[in-house]
This record gives structure tokens, sequence and C-alpha cells, in this order.
């Protein structure tokens, strides 16, 4: 539905299948800059449907909101793209520039064939996006009151420590790798990774999962696995964090072994032509001085701020997203697309 109707104002689209992922690449214009609209049709799944108040996957206007699965993150930013683009091209039929689409499935997944497999694609082709805008729900309260133009670095790990099973009642038969963990757990909560600076927070270290036992209450277990993220500002890396985590582990004494991924690293856009576009047209739709923030978790934006494009991510209230009853307010997509219609108009509108 995209590509058709992206086609109809005579973009031209390249499907782009890397195994089991679809994506496209859109794009209208043979000349820079070319300003990008990034997003993703997956979503997550639906949950319990009995707890719905409607059908998860029938969207339902109801007094104004729209629900369903993926109603703010992110079908209602995709809409508002789209018709900003149909409403910007009508007004600028000669617009500078390009105006492109990165659409992706994968996303909420494991993000292996998705945006970061295009952004590969486009470099192949000689093809530089300048300026970037991912409709992620970055909104808090109200619509436009956060742009993220910015987002922490991430790197993960799984822990694993091994022991020695015995009877609890014989611990010095046994070697328990939960009581060996715990004091090195405990440091590693406590440290004082790094301050942030004016743009992102300190970087934060978070235990997601603890697994160890056999089930029985009697039984000391041989191993434990522990899973646990960092999310990491510009002012560390991750060579450092791995470095000062197993340092801590060294330290304890542990028998242990560890396997770590990096999800992504961070990045900012700082004030420049996109940023100062994408709060102008927020001060002019809604009368409201966004915020800049680079909170959160992360999203596509790490595959394409690398390449150099500047990236700010800019969509609907994020309050009810991945959870039961997803919605969004009918009028806010209006307002998004208006608002997306203002940017382009700023960036690529022919004198």
């Amino acid at each position: 539905m995209l590509i058709e109707r992206l086609a109809k104002l005579g973009f031209e689209t390249s499907r782009l299948r890397f195994e089991d992922v679809d994506n496209f690449w859109a794009i209208r214009g043979a000349s820079g800059p070319i300003f990008c609209f990034a997003g993703h049709t997956d979503v997550v799944p639906a949950g319990p449907a009995d707890q719905w108040l409607s059908p998860p996957f029938e969207p339902t206007l109801v007094d104004g909101v729209i629900r369903g699965r993926g109603a703010a993150d992110m079908k209602g930013s995709l809409a508002a793209m789209v018709t900003a683009c149909e409403k910007f091209v009508e007004q600028h039929p000669d617009h500078a520039g390009s105006i492109a689409f990165l659409i992706t499935s994968d996303e909420e997944g494991i993000a292996k064939n998705g945006t970061v497999k295009v952004v590969e694609w486009l470099e192949q082709q000689g093809t530089k996006i300048d300026f970037c805008l991912v409709g992620e729900p970055s909104s808090t309260n109200i619509l436009g009151d956060t742009i993220k133009n910015g987002r922490r670095g991430s790197v993960g790990a799984t822990l694993r420590i091994s022991g020695i099973q015995g009877h609890v009642a014989y611990p010095h038969l046994a070697e328990n790798p939960i009581h060996r963990v715990t004091p090195a757990l405990t440091e590693l909560c406590n440290q004082l990774w790094d301050k942030g600076n004016e743009y992102f927070p300190a970087t934060s270290f978070q235990i997601s999962n603890i697994h160890s036992g056999t089930g029985a209450t009697n039984v000391i277990p041989g191993n434990c696995e522990v899973q646990f993220n960092f999310r990491f500002s510009t002012e560390s890396s991750p060579e450092e964090l791995k470095s000062r985590t197993e340092e801590i582990l060294l330290k304890h004494k542990l028998d242990y072994e560890i396997d770590w991924w990096l999800s992504g690293m961070p990045f900012l856009t700082e004030r420049g032509p996109l940023v100062n576009a994408a709060i102008s047209a927020v001060e002019k739709t809604k009368n409201i001085q966004p915020e800049l923030s680079t909170g959160g978790g992360t999203s596509d934006g790490r595959f394409i701020a690398p390449t150099g494009a500047q990236v700010v991510e800019l969509g609907p209230i994020n309050a009810s997203i991945h959870k039961v009853n997803e919605e969004v307010i009918a009028s806010d997509l209006d307002d998004l697309s208006e608002i997306y219609k203002d940017i382009l108009r700023d960036l690529l509108a022919s004198e």
C-alpha cells in the first residue's frame, strides 16, 4: 500500500529482500540533498487478545482515538509521512533535492536484515542520505513535546559462572555459583561508569535475567547465567565497558565465560538544518517548545547516523506502545502530517 501511494507521486521503488525480510527504498528526485523518512511496518505481538477492548489487528476509531497494535509504533507515523509527501508534492512539484523512504519489516525483531542491510545497499549504490526523520513515537505527553536528536549506545552480555553442584547440607563439598557471583554483581551495580554530558545521561548498567538451579530446593546448582545491558553515553566506549567489567569479574576470582554483543553506538545530531526545521515545525503546528532528548531505547537511527546523515526521531505519544490497547489520537496524526510537511518545505521547497 505504501509503495502504491508513493508511486502515484513519482517515487521509484527498489524492493529489497534480505533472507526472510522485506524492505524497500523509494526515492523521488535525482539530486541532493536527500531527505529520508525511515520507518518500520513490523509490530510486537499483541499479547492476550481478550484484554483488548477491540481486536488488536482491526483498527478501531472510538472517541477520536485509533486503537490497534502498531497505531503509535509506528503505523500512524507511516501514514503521516505519506500524506505529508502527498501534500508537499502537490504544493511543490518541482522541489529541490530528493525525498526518500527507507522502510523495513525488521525493526522490532533481531534487526539483522532490515535497515542495516538497506544502508549497506545504499552505500554500494553510492547513495548518501543527508537528512533522516525516523517516525518512532518520541512524544511524551503532547505530540511534538520531545524530539530525539540522538540515542545512547547499547551493549549487552551473557555471563556464565561455573560452580560445583552438590547437596545443600554439604556445602563444603560444593561451590555455589550464585554466592560466588553475587558480590561481583553488587560491585557492577554500584559502579559509576561515567557522568554523562550535556547531551547524554550517565551510562547505566542493568541486570535483566538471572537463571540457575535445578528446580529442587536441596541442590546447590552447578552453574549460573546472568544477562545484563549497558546503555552508554559518548563518554564511554564498548571496549572500556567490557574491560572494566571483566576486571571486576577477575578480581572476584570467578570461573566464567562471557559473550558480548553490540546493538548500536551512541549518536547525536546537534542543532543544524534538520533539528532546527523539526523544532520550527512543531512550534508552528502545536505552539509548544519541544525538548531535545537522547533518552529511551535504541532505534534504526543507529544504523543511519554513522553514514554522516543528520537524524532525528519525531512521532506520536509513546505512552501505550507495546502495551495492550495501544492507541493514538487521530487528530495527532493530522498534526504530525502537517509537521512532516513543514519540515520538507523548510529543507526542500524550491525558491
